[in-house]
Parts: structure tokens; C-alpha cells; sequence
């Protein structure tokens, strides 16, 4: 497409981790849509990322359309820097597009000893409680948390019951979604994952009132106020629709997607090897909760997919026929030799 060099190992990087972190919605299956807004003239493939606004513990970066991929991981690479200096760092993006998994960049922080954050929002697909209009994108959220003797605690979720990749997996895989992920045109349950291409709409985490729905509404609100809003990127129902045979709207507010990203150090808090211990033996003791079937563990946040990332590590990553024939056609357009699979 033409990125530079270092961008496109760092954009392969990104997606690679999903597929091996067990995420398959958001990996390599996501690289025709990527190339699909390419060719609309929505994604720069060499843009100039750039600092506009700055104080010591606070920046926003200008994306200039690139890839979210790339554009994400420079800006927590700023609020690293300024956690070093200052404590904690804290970075809003505009002007951006997908960046894949929210881990990915929180991780960063984590590595560091640090304790990372990343969210952004998203095209309009996610209807607000009592609500059959999108207004909202399924605005994720991540928190990681550095632990001593265990994986870190990774808190990666969408904001809505389910993300849009998860309708796309159940769509290739020909199987129906669970009650509560979305709603007909007309605000009525369903459980076709086709139901979007049809008007309806995903539903907030909780799904409906009686389960909770205004707080998923109100977390993803809070993501797309901090992502979009703060930064100066297009909120709400005008972030801009990650298919390409949809257009932004005309009326729009601010430039791209948005991001928030932003680190703090714990050693800003306590020693660190004491914070670590007390991790440690957090994690034990949720570990060695009592359970209601013996047989099902309580699993720590994070540890499926520290699993699934040993696994796939070893044996290789699954990818199912569909994502398999969209890598072989974009190698034929691309004219790039790959092993036949």
C-alpha cells in the first residue's frame, strides 16, 4: 500500500498479536478492510503523525488518516516518555482509523512496569439504552496491569455487549449470536448476526435496561467523550464508518477516529516490587475463589488469552477458509508470492 517500512512490520505486529492472543476478529481478518479504505482515499499510507498540543503530562497527536496501527502505538510511545518524566502520561488522538486490539497498546505500558490504558471509538453501530438509532461504536476499553510471578491482568473489552467482530466470526462460521448482542431495525431482539445489514443495531453492555444496559451505555459515552471529543476527532453518530462502501457523514464535527491512551508509572504509587507482590497474591486469591462447578476455574482477566497466545505460539495460528481466500486475492493483487496454504 505503500507504508514505510517500519510501519508496515509495526501495523503486521499489531494484527499478528490479536491472531495470536486468540482475538481472530480483529487480526489478519481485518487487512482487506484496511486495504478497502485505502483505495477510498480514507487511510494515508505515509502520513506525517504529529504532536499539536502539548503540556509536561498531556499531548494530543494528529494521526493525519494513517493507519491506527501505527498511529496509536506513537502516541503511547509519547505518554511513556512523559510518565518517565512527570508520573503518568496521557494522550488523545484524532484523525486516526481502527487500531486494532486495545491491549496491543496498553501492553506497551505494561512492559515498562507501568500500568497502561488505551480505548477508542468507533463507527456508529451501538443503539443508547431505549434507543433503535446508532449513535455509538462498541467504544473499547483496556487496562493493563504489571504482575511478578504471573501474566499481567488485561482488562480488554468492548463497550458494547459484544464487539462487531464477533458478528463477523458467527457470519463466516454460518451460526446464530446469543439473545442481548443486538436489535433489529425496529428495536425488537435478535439473534441473526446479519441483523446490522438490515438497519438494526448492536446493544450496550447488559444488552437491555433490565440488565444493565445504561451502564454500558454510559462506559461507552465516557470513551467516545474522552477519545473523540477531547482530542478534536468526529464523535457519536459521525465517527466515521470503518466499511468503505460507507462514507462519513458530511456534517462532520471533527477529523477521523479517536483514541485515549495513557500510562502511569507504579513507582509513582509504591516500590514497585511491592506492588508486585501484592498483585501476585491478588491474583492467588481470586484464582482460589470459591467455585460453583468444581470443574470451571475462575479465570483472571487477561489469562485466556495469555493462554491461547502460548498455544498458538507453537502450533501455529487456526484462520478460517474465508479469511484464508481474502489473503489469497489480496496477494494476487499485490503480486506477492506466499506459500500456499
Amino acid at each position: 500500500m505503500g507504508c514505510p517500512e517500519n510501519d508496515a512490520h509495526l501495523a503486521a505486529d499489531v494484527l499478528i498479536k490479536s491472531d495470536l492472543r486468540g482475538i481472530d476478529s480483529h487480526g489478519v481478518a481485518r487487512l482487506a478492510g484496511y486495504v478497502r479504505l485505502w483505495d477510498k482515499k480514507r487511510i494515508n499510507a505515509n502520513p506525517f503523525i504529529r504532536v499539536v498540543h502539548e503540556t509536561p503530562s498531556t499531548a494530543t497527536v494528529d494521526g493525519d488518516a494513517g493507519l491506527g496501527l501505527v498511529v496509536a502505538p506513537f502516541a503511547m510511545t509519547i505518554a511513556l516518555k512523559k510518565a518517565e518524566q512527570s508520573g503518568s502520561g496521557w494522550v488523545s488522538v484524532k484523525n486516526s482509523n481502527h487500531f486494532g486490539i486495545a491491549a496491543y497498546h496498553a501492553l506497551m505500558a505494561v512492559e515498562k512496569d507501568m500500568i497502561g490504558m488505551a480505548m477508542t471509538n468507533a463507527s456508529p453501530l451501538v443503539a443508547p439504552t431505549f434507543s433503535k438509532e446508532r449513535m455509538l461504536g462498541t467504544n473499547p476499553i483496556c487496562y493493563g496491569f504489571p504482575a511478578g510471578n504471573y501474566p499481567p491482568v488485561i482488562i480488554d473489552m468492548a463497550t458494547s455487549t459484544a464487539a462487531n467482530g464477533k458478528l463477523e466470526v458467527a457470519q463466516r462460521k454460518q451460526r446464530p449470536i446469543p439473545s442481548g448482542w443486538v436489535q433489529q431495525a425496529d428495536g425488537t431482539p435478535s439473534t441473526n448476526p446479519s441483523a446490522l445489514s438490515s438497519g438494526g443495531s448492536l446493544l450496550p453492555l447488559g444488552g437491555d435496561r433490565d440488565h444493565g444496559s445504561h451502564k454500558g451505555y454510559a462506559l461507552g459515552s465516557a470513551v467516545d467523550i474522552l477519545s473523540a471529543v477531547l482530542s478534536g476527532a468526529s464523535y457519536g453518530p459521525w465517527a466515521p464508518p470503518f466499511v468503505a462502501f460507507l462514507e462519513p457523514k458530511d456534517d462532520q464535527p471533527g477529523e477521523g477516529l479517536g483514541h485515549f491512551l495513557g500510562a502511569m508509572r507504579v513507582d509513582g504509587f509504591r516500590p514497585v516490587e511491592d506492588y508486585k507482590a501484592n498483585m501476585d497474591r491478588w491474583i492467588e486469591r481470586f484464582q482460589h475463589a470459591e467455585r460453583i462447578d468444581p470443574a470451571q476455574r475462575v479465570i483472571i482477566p487477561g489469562e485466556p488469552e495469555f493462554e491461547a497466545e502460548t498455544i498458538n505460539r507453537i502450533q501455529g495460528i487456526p484462520l478460517v477458509e474465508s479469511v484464508i481466500g481474502d489473503l489469497r486475492d489480496l496477494a494476487v493483487r499485490f503480486n506477492i508470492k506466499t506459500l500456499e496454504i
